[in-house]
């Protein structure tokens, strides 16, 4: 099928609904990087098949620009655009994560200090409501869906199109890793550079702070090779240990795919060498990881205390009382640092909780793994409530628990729900409150 008879197809199967017909979830292919949470409501949806929605449309170099459906996936963006020399403004850092995905998610990483999200990149979408409209979305037409539907993680909506800039890309990338003995000392250095092409930061412990800075060239010198971290060697130690290390542009994309950060040390054994030859190959990696956490559902169903995956944006102003609290209240490590730049308002924000934000950056902090069995205390809450302490926002595609009446303190409702009645009248893709807020038991 061409585009635009996808795009036919879905919206006649929207419009075809009856208003109190009850709520849809997008079938897709691949495996979903939301949190793992058999407990979501979404299993039980009727679908709505976007499976075919997974083609590149056009890489026009001297524009720098690509069109693409929203199922195709960054590793395969990555190998179309590398070959003409060129890469998205902003690569995610999993393979299987889709251009779509990211928009709708705000995905962010290493280009994010410069570039923001990869929303910010994007240049025109093309939306199907759930009454089956198509509306062509730029900055100046249905401007407000344009902006809001980025962060809507969709509820507004079905991205059936993107439009989005490349930037120049050279086949490798050298990385220089400098470590500092604080984390103060590591956000002052973040603030001052600005001529690396990537930056990201490991906190392996409170006083091993690895600032990465990522640099394109054409070629490692003469005599040096690059590293491999697909498979028998660990990418997140390396920076630990090394000072300077190559990867092909493609790899370091994809650096932390292999062990989805550090996740993979929670299954016994998988850091070693031995293991990861004998089971790397169907193990590792954030898709062999994905699928067996969905193989697992049923069982996982009966855990109320799963591990700690989430990203919190914390205000540079707030970093210093955040990370005083992390460190007395959770003190888990490795912690991932992406530094994000906020190109623009965001008019998903509440006003009001936008207002006492005074910083133009911020820092996308990243647990992942961390242990929820602790008798008592929830680490989820306790994120949460930090996060909200320092006027930061917490992503949302891992379990929450912020009440409703605190979630729309940080979240624009007005807004919201003005464009929510323009392409979701009745509501088949749920609240944004109600699409993550269902598991709110506390504890113990």
């Amino acid at each position: 099928m061409t585009h635009d008879e996808k795009v036919v197809h879905i919206a006649d199967a929207l419009r075809s609904r009856d208003a109190d017909a009850g709520p849809l979830s997008l079938q897709k292919g691949g495996v979903s990087h939301f949190v793992p949470n058999p407990n979501d409501p979404k299993h039980k949806d009727r679908k709505v098949n976007v499976r075919d929605l997974n083609e590149i449309l056009e890489i026009d170099p001297k524009a720098k620009t690509c069109t693409a459906e929203p199922g195709v996936t960054f590793e395969r963006l990555v190998r179309e655009t590398l070959k003409l020399g060129l890469a998205p403004m902003l690569v995610p850092e999993l393979k299987t994560i889709t251009i779509g995905g990211a928009v709708s998610g705000c995905s962010v990483e290493s280009m994010s200090y410069k570039y923001g999200g990869f929303h910010d990149s994007c240049l025109e979408y093309e939306v199907i409501t759930a009454t089956g409209e198509v509306l062509v979305c730029t900055p100046e037409k249905n401007a407000d869906v344009f902006h809001m539907i980025h962060g809507s993680y969709g509820t507004l909506g079905i991205i059936s199109k993107l439009t989005f800039r490349l930037i120049d890309a050279k086949p490798f990338v050298r990385m220089d890793y400098v470590t500092y003995p604080t984390f103060a000392k590591l956000t002052e250095a973040i603030l001052k550079r600005t001529d690396a092409d990537f930056m990201d930061a490991i906190v392996h412990a409170p006083d091993k702070n690895v600032l990465c800075l990522g640099t394109f060239v054409d070629a490692p010198p003469a005599g040096v090779g690059t590293s491999d971290y697909t498979w028998l060697n660990v990418f997140y130690k390396s920076t630990r240990e090394k000072t300077r290390d190559y990867l092909t542009t493609y790899d370091y994309f994809f650096r932390y795919d292999t062990e989805c950060h550090w996740l993979s040390r929670t299954v016994p054994g998988m850091e070693t060498k031995p293991m990861r030859f004998l089971l790397g190959k169907r193990l590792l990696g954030s898709t062999n990881l994905l699928t067996w956490s969905k193989r697992l559902a049923p069982l996982l169903k009966f855990d109320k205390r799963p591990d700690v995956v989430v990203d919190v944006f914390i205000p540079v102003s707030q970093l210093d009382s955040f990370i005083g609290q992390y460190e007395e209240r959770i003190g888990y490590y490795p912690l991932w640092v992406v530094p994000y730049r906020r190109v623009q308002p965001y008019p998903w924000i509440n006003p009001k909780f936008d207002e006492k934000k005074d910083d133009g950056m911020f820092f996308d902090l990243a647990v992942y793994g961390l242990s929820n069995r602790k008798r008592g205390v929830n680490y989820y809450k306790i994120l949460e409530e930090m996060t909200y302490e320092c006027r930061g926002i917490k992503t949302l595609i891992s379990h929450n628990f912020y009440d409703r009446e605190t979630f729309w303190t940080i979240y624009n409702r007005p807004e919201y729900e003005r464009i929510k009645k323009k392409t979701d009248p009745n509501n088949f893709f749920r609240d944004l409150y109600d699409k993550f807020h269902f598991n709110l038991t506390e504890t113990a």
